[in-house]
């Protein structure tokens, strides 16, 4: 079954198991016609300031809201913006939340939606914006989509594509450049066999982030080792047996570079499993700085990628595109940047 959040026109002041208060209800409490509520409601002319505010005060004290279907085959608007996303992980939390303050003084309401019956396939995000354009929202925000384009006939921004650039305006993070940070701060802190975890394989940002990571190794003269790679797939309980197979090598690497923070997280599980200190005998560096990151003990060195500023990008740039207007800017990259915490250190002699 789909899970929808919805943030609407609503009150507190209706008892949440009485019937759902309508129009009718409304024109009968405030004494006027139909007719006039909808104007009201609508703020439209022809009815005095002194009968708007009365129908207005009945319509908060009876929590009446209007139709999102009705209002949008009326004006074929609904002043409603949907999220797409695969899951309600971390990274789209953050993603939500930056959504959601960009948008507040915007004159959009904001819905998330993750269709969670046909996720699993690509190009999800096409069936679902076929459902959901036209009549509950104006436009949409795809969250690592699996399309590179779409027919809808509503304006799409994505974050984090699959492919990565695509016809879609887009906006990401600097993931080859925040994996060469990362690398290199453990080169810099005197390691040389340094473990990869990486992300889904059908991710541009996952490829990134092995290519950064290979790419400092190549710079320090360091030879790049498959051995050392395993894939986490960016979830913490996919990450842990590829990170247990890791750390209980004879020649375990002296540190390990996650593609995200859940598989950082992961490691760290898995190393204490192991009667292995972190960052005594294995150095940890993550990718993302989602909350939990500076919340563990000891608490996790990562790339940090601006995520709620991915968030608020796209709906601005959404936005902009409702009001007509053309923007500067089709696609985006983000700056990222190196957090230095408690689990990296220098190897043990």
């Amino acid at each position: 079954m789909s899970n929808v959040f919805e943030n609407s026109f609503q009150t507190s002041y209706a008892d949440p198991m009485s019937p759902r208060a309508t129009i009718h209800d409304v024109a009968a409490a405030a004494g006027v016609s139909v007719a006039t509520v909808s104007k009201a409601v609508n703020g439209r002319y022809g009815i005095s300031a002194a009968t708007t505010a009365r129908v207005l005060d009945v319509v908060q004290q009876l929590g009446y809201e209007s139709s999102l279907v009705a209002s949008s085959m009326r004006s074929r608007r609904t002043s409603v913006i949907g999220i797409l996303v695969a899951d309600f992980e971390p990274f789209s939390a953050e993603i939500l939340k930056g959504v959601g303050v960009a948008l507040q003084d915007s004159g959009y309401d904001l819905l998330a939606y993750s269709g969670s019956r046909q996720r699993e396939t690509n190009g999800w995000e096409r069936r679902s914006l076929s459902r959901l354009s036209g009549t509950l929202i104006d436009g949409a925000i795809m969250v690592t989509p699996t399309v590179d384009t779409t027919s809808t006939e509503i304006p799409v921004v994505a974050i984090d594509p699959h492919t990565g650039r695509a016809d879609l305006p887009t906006v990401e993070s600097d993931s080859f450049g925040g994996a060469l940070q990362a690398t290199r701060y453990l080169i810099e802190l005197g390691h040389r066999r340094i473990g990869f975890l990486g992300g889904r394989p059908d991710l541009r940002s996952a490829t990134l982030r092995e290519a950064g990571y290979r790419q400092a190794l190549a710079d320090a003269g360091i030879a790049f080792n498959p051995a050392l790679v395993r894939v986490g797939l960016y979830k913490r309980d996919t990450a842990k047996a590829p990170a247990a197979s890791l750390l209980s090598m004879t020649d375990r690497p002296t540190a390990v570079f996650a593609a995200n923070d859940l598989s950082a997280i992961a490691i760290i599980q898995v190393a204490a499993e192991l009667g292995l200190e972190v960052p005594g005998d294995v150095s940890v560096i993550g990718f993302d700085d989602i909350p939990e990151a500076s919340q563990m003990n000891p608490a996790l060195t990562t790339i940090r990628q601006p995520m709620k500023r991915l968030g608020a990008t796209a709906a601005g740039m959404l936005v902009s595109l409702l009001n007509g207007d053309t923007l500067p800017q089709n696609h985006i990259r983000l700056p990222t940047g190196l957090v230095r915490r408690a689990t990296t250190g220098p190897p043990r002699p």
